[in-house]
């Protein structure tokens, strides 16, 4: 029997950085049940070194990473969203396009590395709560049952999810 294949889509504002980290993460552990895709409302063009360089260190997969538009994923011949999570306060509270198919969504604000000032040291380690929080997160959502919940309950759930702290900061 296949198993349906859910599409998720991480916004943040730039995608440089969180929303290219949550792609790769659930790329990774989606372990082919959920294709992972990122974008942003203003896209800053490339990913950030130091969300690469993480993602490098953790083999996660780099192919295909980049910063690019959420218009992409309302044009016609996009992927259908199942799933869309906003990962910044900013792309939360914006005028989203409208998405083909109602696809659940959920804010799971998560603090920006990219804003962090100071050393390479102080800068990494906002990348690693970053990766951390959002490795989390994405583990909660990997283990709801998706197909087998009603909406309502799964919204209550996916909504609890974005209330997470990470497990290990």
């Amino acid at each position: 029997m296949n198993q349906r294949v859910f599409n998720v889509l991480f916004l943040c504002t730039g995608n440089s950085a969180r929303s290219i980290l949550a792609e790769a993460i659930l790329a990774h552990a989606g372990k082919g049940r959920f294709r992972a895709f990122s974008a942003g409302s203003h896209p800053a063009g490339k990913a950030n070194p130091y969300a690469m360089e993480l993602l490098a260190q953790h083999h996660l997969p780099l192919a295909g990473a980049r910063s690019k538009s959420w218009d992409e994923f309302a044009a016609p011949g996009a992927p259908q969203l199942d799933f869309i999570f906003t990962v910044c306060d900013n792309a939360a509270g914006e005028v989203c396009p409208i998405w083909p198919g109602q696809p659940m969504t959920a804010h799971w604000g998560v603090e920006d590395p990219a804003a962090v000032e100071g050393t390479d040291a102080h800068k990494r380690k906002a990348f690693v709560r970053a990766y951390m929080q959002l490795s989390t997160r994405i583990g909660q959502f990997l283990s709801l049952p998706v197909d087998k919940l009603d909406r309502l309950t799964l919204q209550a759930k996916l909504n609890d999810i974005g209330k997470l702290r990470a497990t290990a900061e």
